[in-house]
């Protein structure tokens, strides 16, 4: 199960931090999640800004790349997930987008989260998010994810993911940390990708 850590500090009026946290937002326009003014019980309230944060919320729930067969060559989670569900989610997931026409949506629901898949030549890249994640933004974070795979592999195919499994894996978690999405500058991923190469033999 997922756990978020909750911290809340009061802001008296007036100060700096309550000026600036009345007018936080967070990534989908909504007021409270940062800072919320406090109503208090009678509804008139003290006119404190209460800040709450929290960390640790899930986002990118899970990434997948799935062939045309139906076989899984690549599955990144990104919260303890048991083996057995994993298989029964993959095997749920090929069934539910692979099946689907290219007139259909690309963005279905499941199990209370949205999937998000496209299609790359013989591999289809699905991705797990919760439902109120922007689908767009997922959609456009496949890309560079696949961006990202060419321009380190040169043209990435599915044979490149199955002799070099690890450095996928390398090149998501520079991506995503802790389910959200941390960075999407192609040359600062493979920067740092390029840390885990074994030293050139002498």
């Amino acid at each position: 199960p997922r756990t978020a850590v909750r911290r809340r500090r009061t802001l008296r009026p007036g100060s700096k931090a309550f000026e600036g946290a009345k007018g936080i937002r967070d990534s989908r326009g909504r007021a409270s999640g940062f800072g919320a003014l406090d109503l208090g019980r009678n509804g008139r309230g003290s006119g404190r800004v209460v800040v709450e944060r929290i960390l640790g919320e899930m986002t990118v729930r899970f990434v997948l790349l799935v062939n045309k067969q139906g076989q899984t060559r690549l599955a990144h989670y990104n919260e303890i997930v048991p083996k057995a569900e994993r298989r029964q989610i993959e095997g749920e997931m090929v069934r539910k987008c692979l099946t689907r026409s290219d007139k259909q949506c690309s963005i279905v629901e499941h199990r209370g989260m949205k999937v998000i898949y496209r299609r790359y030549a013989s591999l289809f890249f699905i991705v797990g998010v919760d439902e109120h994640e922007n689908e767009l933004a997922v959609h456009e974070f496949i890309h560079c994810v696949v961006e990202t795979l060419d321009r380190h592999f040169g043209n990435v195919c599915e044979l490149d993911i199955m002799f070099h499994l690890e450095k996928a894996h390398y090149i998501l978690e520079e991506m995503v940390m802790n389910g959200q999405i941390v960075e999407t500058n192609k040359s600062i991923i493979l920067g740092q990708t390029v840390m885990y190469d074994p030293p050139p033999e002498k």
